[in-house]
């Protein structure tokens, strides 16, 4: 048989909701989960994300972001850390530019501020500017030193030397090494942009 108005109407109408129904019901499925960038596993802070195995040798460059609060961790090239840190606050800003580490103590003390405990301190300058472990609250709070997590502090401070680079970067300083990726932005040794 032919298809009676009433057979045709009912099918047109069952037909219009299964269009409705079976889009829905696609929609619920849970999407592949996306392959997680360091990115998005530091965003507390405090946190950090540290895989040397994806570079196990070669020149280690660090470039400290100001706007982001994070340090990148680079060896050889590739990205192996990343971090979440505090930098000065207003009054006592971390100065951006290039940076070499001019000495390292894992337990020192701060002649400036109250003999402050700095562990695992990578001097940057000989006026006060340091990498160290530290308070990470989420925002400049430092007297212009980098603070990073105890534990990242530590791990950082085994893979560095005197002279190891480290760049401070800003919207007006360095702005191109702002938001770098997983490779590194600049050449560890010269300190250029990386081709």
């Amino acid at each position: 048989g032919t298809m009676t108005p009433l057979r045709w109407a009912t099918a047109w109408l069952l037909a219009s909701a299964l269009a409705v129904v079976l889009p829905v019901q696609a929609a619920k499925k849970k999407p592949a989960a996306l392959p997680q960038t360091m990115e998005h596993k530091v965003s507390r802070p405090g946190s950090y994300v540290w895989e040397p195995d994806r570079s196990p040798d070669g020149a280690v460059l660090v470039v400290v972001s100001l706007p982001e609060q994070r340090a990148h961790i680079y060896r050889d090239g590739k990205r192996i850390g990343l971090t979440t840190i505090s930098t000065g606050s207003e009054g006592r800003e971390t100065p951006p530019g290039q940076f070499e580490i001019l000495q390292k103590k894992v337990t020192h003390r701060s002649n400036l501020y109250d003999d402050a405990p700095m562990p695992f301190m990578q001097r940057l300058t000989w006026d006060g500017i340091a990498l160290h472990a530290g308070h990470v609250p989420g925002y400049p709070a430092s007297h212009g030193c980098i603070r990073l997590p105890r534990k990242l502090a530590e791990q950082l401070y085994a893979i560095t030397d005197i002279g190891t680079r480290v760049v401070v970067a800003d919207e007006n300083e360095y702005p191109e090494v702002v938001h770098p990726g997983d490779l590194a932005p600049v050449d560890a040794a010269s300190g250029a942009a990386a081709a």
